[in-house]
């Protein structure tokens, strides 16, 4: 079997799609050496380029018949050379039947253009946010947005929805027959579920000068993130507990300094820029804990990421983040900061609840293991094809 992977943001983009493709990629060449996978993209430089290329155990992997991991990197030739975002609408379909592709997944919202011959096509779709919230985009990216995702769901054989509440966007927003997707839950990278040496941790809080007591809050600083309402409860929280903001900036970003300025929060909420994604480990298991108050997410991974490092969670009760959160996690209405401050007070007076939910995090964070992830997409892939 050969499978065909849109692995333009493997390669570049260092955030939620990026990691996912990552994920999923890696994932199966582990689980499956016996399969081929195809890796399309415009551009194999980058931060990420030789994610492909090293084993857990550091080994290099070949892309030759035979090798542990058979993986291919295809880029644009000839002429598409000079058009590469071209290429990948329009240009992989003919790879596609050059190479006898037997399935494709678009790992991020997208399809290709064009006749792709008996090959089956999948793709995951991971929110449909740009439908629910589209002020929040600029006109022209939401007309290209709601475009590829319209071609991708009309052209798929089998829609990955990485939520339940995806799943129902899907049916509810864009009309897609149900029973075309399948619900299969993403993993984090694999650095979060490796041990945190005493060492690096001690290090990391010495780059990034962590206060003793801290909760650390991950995410875009967007007003869909919503940290404005973090920060408000940060002023019902006691006065040793900090908060790590960690994000990209945005305009947004103003009305978040400003509510720290208006508490006189300024010694206690602090924002790092910049921070190596090998640091998040570190910053995720050196914190108290970890708030994540999104009015609406496709998954939340920043959840996921803290319950896998043992860190306790005070999570949005809203869309697929109590999927994710399950019994691990402590919720609260992402539209009060009241209540937000009361769950944080609450891991800081119950010891015991801390405890518990240390223990409950490890039993919710199985649940999103890569092998799992891995197995469930290989019997999608098989029932798509007729292989099974």
């Amino acid at each position: 079997m050969i499978i065909g992977f849109d692995a333009k943001r493997a390669f570049k983009n260092n955030t939620g799609l990026g990691n996912y493709s990552r994920m999923v990629i890696c994932a199966l060449a582990e689980a499956r050496p016996d399969i081929e996978l195809v890796l399309f993209t415009p551009d194999a430089r980058g931060s990420h380029a030789s994610f492909y290329e090293q084993e857990s155990g550091g080994q290099q992997v070949a892309s030759a018949s035979g090798s542990k991991r058979n993986v291919k990197v295809v880029t644009p030739r000839g002429v598409w050379r000079l058009f590469p975002s071209l290429w990948r609408s329009f240009g992989i379909a003919t790879e596609i039947r050059r190479r006898h592709i037997d399935l494709y997944h678009g790992l991020s919202h997208e399809l290709p253009h064009g006749r792709v011959g008996e090959c089956k096509l999948v793709v995951t779709m991971h929110d449909l946010i740009v439908w629910r919230y589209p002020k929040h985009f600029p006109v022209v990216d939401r007309l290209i947005y709601k475009m590829k995702q319209r071609h991708a769901c009309r052209c798929a054989d089998a829609i990955v929805a990485i939520s339940r509440q995806t799943q129902r966007d899907l049916v509810d927003l864009l009309h897609v027959d149900g029973s075309k997707t399948e619900v299969v839950y993403q993993s984090c990278d694999a650095i979060f579920h490796a041990a945190v040496p005493n060492s690096h941790r001690a290090a990391v809080r010495q780059r990034y000068a962590l206060p003793d007591k801290y909760i650390v809050c991950v995410g875009t600083i967007e007003l869909r993130k919503n940290q404005v309402a973090v920060v408000e409860a940060m002023a019902m929280v006691p006065g040793n507990v900090h908060l790590v903001v960690i994000g990209k900036k945005t305009a947004y970003s103003d009305a978040v300094v400003d509510a720290v300025i208006r508490h006189g929060l300024e010694s206690r909420v602090h924002f790092l820029q910049g921070v190596d994604f090998a640091d998040f480990p570190a910053i995720y298991a050196e914190a108290f804990a970890s708030v994540y108050m999104s009015i609406f997410e496709g998954f939340g991974i920043p959840v996921l990421e803290s319950l896998v490092c043992g860190t306790p969670v005070v999570a949005s009760s809203r869309s697929s983040i109590p999927e994710v959160g399950g019994d691990a996690a402590l919720y609260a209405d992402p539209s009060s900061p009241k209540e937000i401050a009361a769950q944080i007070n609450r891991l800081l007076s119950n010891p015991h609840l801390y405890g518990e939910l240390q223990s409950l995090a490890t039993i919710q964070a199985a649940r999103f293991a890569p092998k799992k992830i891995a197995s469930d997409l290989l019997r999608l892939y098989m029932m798509t094809t007729g292989k099974a």
